[in-house]
């Protein structure tokens, strides 16, 4: 099930099959946000267990896609706060009346 949409070529290769948090090419779906929480909440999970575990390695892995999880929620986050800007009304100078 896709988080949402790759931005590469199509045809170009990737051996993650256009869903990774990881890759700054996928443009997530604002309708996966509740999904990309629990993806991001199961990864700090797993950093838990394998810091534990002494998997240092692993956690060093499992802390990128944290990361890139954190991104996509925060470009979904960003899109949907985005402010009205007010440019007031215009106004005429006075030589602009002649």
């Amino acid at each position: 099930m896709s988080i949402g949409t790759c931005a590469r070529a199509f045809g170009s290769p990737c051996i993650h099959e256009h869903a990774c948090v990881r890759c700054s090419l996928l443009r997530p779906d604002p309708a996966q946000r509740a999904r990309l929480a629990d993806i991001r909440d199961n990864l700090i999970a797993r950093i838990a267990e394998a810091e534990r575990e002494g998997w240092h390695g692993e956690v060093e892995g499992l802390k990128v896609s944290l990361s890139g999880a954190e991104d996509k929620l925060a470009q979904i986050d960003g899109r949907s706060q985005k402010a009205t800007i007010s440019l007031g009304m215009p106004t005429t100078r006075s030589g602009d009346l002649e």
